[in-house]
């Protein structure tokens, strides 16, 4: 389904037009049937056989009410640029042909009303006067149809022209989350809150729970009718009314949207802007604007690096008074504060420029979308939700092409909490970490490399964001973790003849009494006091290595660690459990040394301790 949007001068018969087009007459208000004068927003169904269907939204063409107009405009696909025979092209013509410039509008048809009031002639100037009005804009080439709701004429081909076009439009995007601006809310008897407004990507289902913004309810879908037919889902393009239970509809106003969790609103939006002729001179670095995006009006200042000199695209911010819910590629129009001149309008930005792909002829758009939010976010991770918000995905349709994306090296994954890194800001973030170990591992052969503080440094990121990035390089093979060290996968740290020597001396077994320890803080005092280099790291590297093991207060040579713990497992397989006092026969030391071990054997799941006595744990068995 399609949205087809009316436009033009007031009292050109663009609702007359949709009566007869429709037989819905989309004046709602008897103050506008008394008065022959659209005030707000009127919408219609418009069935042309064969499954091809729209809703119109008529907009009121007095100047006064411009700003009910754009708030309908947001959902028009196709233009019925209306403009009566008898006058031609009026000055809400030009504005409101000005304003969908800006727009969703895809295609148009410029529609002759009154036609019954001119002859041939004045007809053909009134049509090429709407074509120089139509100049640059949507409707430039726009076929045009001459119609009379007094005789009937031209309504037939009208209807035929209506089809061909609708048939033409490309279809609105399904995967993308739901969007829904909120033009009416009013409560129904014995159904409660209902909400209206053209769904503009995306799919809503019955039982779902999406969000009313700005403020972040959770709401429930109760029902969903499209012209008073109730579905279980319905799809991007209709014009869309929507049951919400447990919320009065007066909470609700227009300006709000209904959309899914992955869209969050923002009072800073990154836009590109597009100045209108007019407006061009008003601009400044920072001007205050009146901002129209979805159906909301919001006060706001659009900011530029340096004002516009020219009528063409530029990048700026857009700053608003309150949140507002927006995708990448949403359209917003911009007015002055007062007097309300239009400015100009153009697009939320979204990931940038499409990076080039190896593969991308057979890249799919959702794929080559989520790269380019990827790319853009630079070396900033993006959480799921953020990511696909970014890439106008919903998060169930982004995961499944983020696994493509990161088995290609195109993307890559941080836990803690999960979040999507580009593949190429994370190569980058590689390198510059491989760099800095590789200058370590040759400057200090047998340290074990560096910490998480200095890799970060040498990164230029956030401590805590190193810690997520090394883990992600090491899950990969690109990197190795000892003990809190971070390596080159290849590298094994080698000590110096030097310090070999020195550690041979320091923690020499005494023959009399091979297993006992050396006091710690002997050994660091004779580090500290020695003149070789590098002994520092490397009794970090005997440490973590497990050459040398650190019980208590007290440093033990490996092997006499393992040759305390044989005999600790064969005295306990032969009676079973041992006493502190049996384990000190055992191993041949005193008391001070023997408690420290039993605790450091319980620790690291030798045994396991029952009241004063030490049993051997089932997983050592």
């Amino acid at each position: 389904m399609h949205v087809i949007g009316t436009a033009g001068h007031v009292d050109h018969g663009k609702s007359s037009l949709v009566l007869a087009l429709t037989g819905t007459n989309p004046d709602r208000w008897l103050e506008e049937q008394v008065r022959g004068m659209t005030l707000d927003l009127g919408f219609a169904r418009l069935d042309l056989g064969d499954g091809v269907e729209a809703g119109i939204v008529d907009v009121p063409g007095h100047e006064r009410f411009l700003h009910n107009m754009l708030a309908g405009a947001a959902g028009m696909e196709l233009l019925l640029l209306v403009v009566a025979a008898n006058e031609g092209p009026r000055p809400q013509t030009r504005e409101h042909l000005a304003i969908v410039s800006y727009l969703n509008v895809r295609r148009a048809l410029i529609v002759l009303t009154k036609a019954d009031l001119v002859d041939d002639e004045e007809l053909a100037l009134a049509e090429e006067a709407v074509r120089e009005a139509a100049a640059g804009t949507v409707a430039e080439h726009a076929r045009a149809v001459a119609t009379s709701t007094v005789t009937g004429r031209g309504l037939d081909e009208l209807r035929a022209a209506i089809r061909e076009e609708l048939l033409a439009l490309p279809p609105r995007p399904l995967d993308a989350p739901a969007y829904l601006p909120i033009d009416r809310s009013f409560a129904l008897q014995g159904h409660g809150t209902i909400v209206t407004g053209t769904l503009m990507q995306g799919r809503m289902r019955v039982g779902e729970e999406l969000m009313l913004q700005p403020g972040g309810r959770r709401v429930r879908v109760r029902g969903l009718h499209v012209f008073h037919r109730a579905l279980e889902e319905v799809g991007a393009g209709s014009r869309l009314a929507v049951n919400l239970p447990g919320i009065d509809y007066r909470e609700i106003q227009r300006g709000m949207t209904l959309g899914a969790p992955e869209l969050q609103p923002r009072e800073a939006l990154n836009v590109r802007f597009r100045p209108s002729a007019g407006g061009l001179q008003l601009l400044r670095r920072r001007t205050k604007v009146r901002a129209y995006l979805g159906s909301a009006e919001i006060l706001g200042t659009l900011v530029f690096e340096r004002a516009p000199e020219r009528v063409q695209e530029v990048e700026a911010t857009l700053h608003l008074r309150e949140p507002a819910l927006a995708f990448p590629g949403s359209t917003f129009v911009v007015r002055r504060v007062s007097p309300k001149d239009l400015l100009g309008g153009g697009i939320i930005a979204g990931a940038g420029a499409v990076p080039a792909l190896a593969d991308e002829g057979e890249a799919s758009p959702e794929s080559i979308a989520l790269a380019a939010a990827l790319a853009a976010a630079g070396r900033t991770p993006l959480a799921l939700n953020e990511l696909a918000a970014r890439a106008n995905l919903r998060a169930e349709r982004a995961a499944q092409e983020l696994a493509t994306l990161l088995e290609d090296g195109r993307a890559l994954e941080l836990a803690k909490p999960a979040a999507y890194l580009d593949g190429g800001a994370g190569a980058a973030l590689l390198a510059e970490a491989g760099k800095a170990l590789t200058e370590r591992h040759e400057r200090s052969p047998w340290a074990l490399g560096l910490q998480t503080p200095a890799l970060a440094r040498a990164m230029g990121v956030a401590e805590p964001l190193a810690a997520r990035l090394l883990a992600a390089f090491a899950h990969a093979g690109s990197l190795a973790q000892r003990g809190g060290w971070w390596s080159l996968p290849s590298f094994a740290p080698q000590l110096s003849k030097e310090q070999q020597r020195f550690f041979a001396a320091t923690l020499a077994v005494d023959a009399r009494a091979p297993l006992t320890p050396v006091a710690l803080v002997a050994v660091r005092e004779r580090v500290a006091a020695s003149k070789v280099a590098g002994l520092g790291d490397a009794l970090e590297t005997l440490f973590v290595g497990g050459a040398l093991v650190k019980v208590a207060d007290e440093v033990y040579r490996r092997s006499q660690v393992e040759q305390i713990r044989a005999r600790l497992e064969e005295a306990l397989r032969a009676k079973g459990e041992l006493t502190m006092a049996e384990f000190r026969d055992a191993v041949g030391t005193s008391r001070k040394y023997c408690v420290p071990l039993l605790e450091w054997f319980d620790a690291t799941g030798v045994t396991v301790r029952a009241g004063d006595v030490r049993r051997l744990r089932q997983t050592a068995r």
